[in-house]
């Protein structure tokens, strides 16, 4: 039986990267490679965003922005829920809260699969 060279173990360790991570989701957030990734992985495990919501809990200041790039990108479909939420000066004002609908999480696993391998592998060409 060969014995795996050490880049091999790296590859194959990077490869199930997401995969492990996954079972943890709030390690999956930490370890997201970009901030689109935060955005969904917070979309996909935990709730839904407004703006306001997206710049503290994920660091997506331009979340209506982001939401359009993962839908043209990479296929997913967004929930709109128009809503009145406090701005900086607690006046309300209409946002746009996202939810990712249930039918999309087999969708956003496969890109997050992607997007976490893809980190791994630049990683790995880094090295």
């Amino acid at each position: 039986m060969k014995k795996a060279t050490h880049s091999e173990e790296q590859g194959s360790q990077s490869h199930g990267q997401f995969n492990s991570i996954s079972r943890d989701p709030a390690e999956l957030l930490r370890n997201a490679p970009s901030k689109i990734a935060r955005v969904l992985v917070y979309l996909r495990y935990f709730d839904t965003l407004n703006r306001f919501e997206a710049a503290r809990k994920v660091g997506d200041t331009c979340l209506n922005s982001t939401i359009p790039t993962l839908q043209s990108n990479y296929g997913l479909t967004f929930e709109h829920i128009p809503e009145k939420a406090a701005n900086h000066w607690g006046d309300p004002c209409g946002v746009t809260r996202y939810r990712l609908p249930a039918s999309q999480h087999e969708q956003a696993d496969k890109v997050l699969t992607m997007m976490f391998t893809r980190r791994a592998k630049a990683q790995k060409a880094a090295a």
